[in-house]
């Protein structure tokens, strides 16, 4: 099924109050719009389950902002992984290999 995309406008402030909303970094605006019409339509239902979904999306968000001040701190890259260089001199010489004497 391809689904269709179209753009919408946005005051600078409502993006701002979207990218408040997110849970993660690579959350799409679709997705937050989703997510706020899922909490609006469980709202008529079920307060209780609305209140719970949004402290649910308070404490993510909260638990974000400190890994995204953590990394500013230590200013290094979250997931680096350290490649390691191989190590050749200039002077070593190939060993050959011992040969097998066959029996």
């Amino acid at each position: 099924m391809t689904e269709k995309i179209t753009t919408l406008k946005l005051e600078k402030e409502t993006k701002e109050r979207l990218e408040k909303l997110r849970e993660h970094k690579r959350e799409t605006y679709d997705d937050i719009i989703r997510k706020i019409l899922y909490v609006l339509n469980t709202v008529r239902e079920e307060p209780e389950k609305a209140r719970g979904i949004l402290e649910f999306i308070d404490e993510k968000r909260k638990r974000i902002n400190e890994v995204e001040f953590k990394d500013k701190i230590e200013q290094k890259p979250r997931a680096s992984i350290p490649q390691k260089q191989p190590q050749t001199r200039k002077d070593e010489k190939s060993i050959p290999k011992q040969q097998v004497k066959k029996k």
